[in-house]
């Protein structure tokens, strides 16, 4: 798969670390944020968008944002058609998130969780595949007739 694997400046060392392990499944990463010493603050919108952008347009199969929470990447990320992002803080919902809501971007907290932590939940992440069970399916595609909807009337009031 290929993966871009990004950050503000609370997780620089993380994703750092993040990339070597993906790249070491097998994976195709792409780096995306501020670079290590860097003293200035970086606005998790602005790494949060670029990689979602490429999630949903397909250049990427998943993403992977990393903040102080989690949370505000994870606010941005989902305002593009397609990306399904969440928090997640252990390796149960790193399972369940790919096998009941096909999570195509993980986002983590830089400062909330351990290494060890973070390893567990993008390895779970990256080998749990979705479910085939069809009421999981049915639900992904209400979640893309929703997205569809606002797309359509954002256009018509524009």
């Amino acid at each position: 798969m290929k993966i871009m694997i990004g950050s503000d400046h609370h997780g620089i060392d993380t994703r750092l670390n993040l990339g070597r392990l993906v790249a070491s499944l097998g994976h195709v990463v792409h780096d995306f944020g501020p670079v290590p010493d860097n003293p200035e603050p970086v606005d998790y919108p602005d790494v949060a968008a670029p990689i979602a952008r490429a999630v949903s347009t397909g250049e990427m199969d998943r993403g992977i944002l990393i903040c102080g929470t989690g949370i505000g990447m994870s606010i941005v990320a989902n305002k593009f058609p397609g990306v399904r992002a969440a928090p997640v803080v252990d390796v149960f919902s790193a399972e369940l998130s790919r096998r009941h809501n096909n999570l195509n971007v993980l986002c983590l907290s830089g400062d909330m969780l351990t290494e060890a932590t973070i390893n567990d939940v993008v390895k779970t992440w990256l080998k749990t595949d979705f479910s085939k069970e069809e009421r999981h399916a049915r639900r992904l595609r209400r979640i893309s007739e929703i997205e569809e909807e606002q797309v359509r009337k954002n256009k018509r009031n524009e």
